[in-house]
């Protein structure tokens, strides 16, 4: 069987990603696929428990390195019980978040070191890697006057900060630019119907699917 393409969101906050993943989930259903619809922190029972551990509460509830930890714990359950399954038995999964993050908000905006990060790719993921990853831009002040508007209890990352968030944007350039193969850059400022056409524009040029 052939496996599954595995297609990731990423960005910081208000840059519209939960909105434009279900568009694109809907649209390749429509366009006769299988599709799992997934989250990190999160998608799986145990990672959703991590989840409500991670995202709410102060600003410096954890340390960067804690929170890189508890992420791949996190993640290692959703790989396991939901994203391995599903790209085993050919499914195409689209997740709001992946490994990027992590280097982002603990890496590039938190402190966490490379090394540690790197090691724990290496040993977590196994190979669960993307092969498309969209990561939606657009101006830090933009994206948090966005965050806010539509604040919910989730609110723990929106409130570390400009500087914080100014560092989060540089690292998600980075990885655009280091991964240029993988990575597709996505300027968020457009309207949601813009920004849907960006986004289907990518997975047909790099995946090779049509509608």
């Amino acid at each position: 069987m052939t496996r599954g393409r595995f297609i990731t969101f990423e960005g910081g906050e208000g840059a519209g990603k939960s909105t434009q993943l279900r568009r694109l989930v809907a649209r390749l259903q429509a366009a006769g696929r299988e599709v799992v619809a997934t989250r990190e922190p999160g998608g799986s029972p145990g990672a959703e428990s991590i989840r409500e551990l991670v995202l709410n509460g102060a600003a410096d509830r954890w340390s960067p390195v804690t929170e890189t930890l508890l992420m791949y714990a996190a993640r290692r359950d959703h790989i396991e019980r939901v994203i391995r399954p599903a790209l085993d038995r050919g499914a195409w999964v689209v997740c709001d978040r992946f490994a990027d993050s992590t280097r982002a908000y603990q890496g590039a905006a938190g402190g966490t070191a490379p090394g540690l990060i790197s090691a724990l790719e290496t040993h977590i993921l196994e190979g669960t890697r993307p092969d498309l990853t969209l990561i939606f831009d657009l101006p830090t002040e933009v994206g948090l006057e966005r965050a806010h508007a539509r604040a919910g209890s989730e609110m723990r990352f929106e409130s570390k900060g400009m500087a914080f968030h100014e560092r989060l944007r540089e690292g998600f350039l980075a990885i655009a630019a280091a991964e240029p193969d993988r990575c597709a850059v996505v300027d968020a400022r457009g309207d949601l119907d813009q920004v849907e056409a960006e986004v289907w524009a990518a997975v047909t040029d790099r995946l090779a699917v049509h509608a």
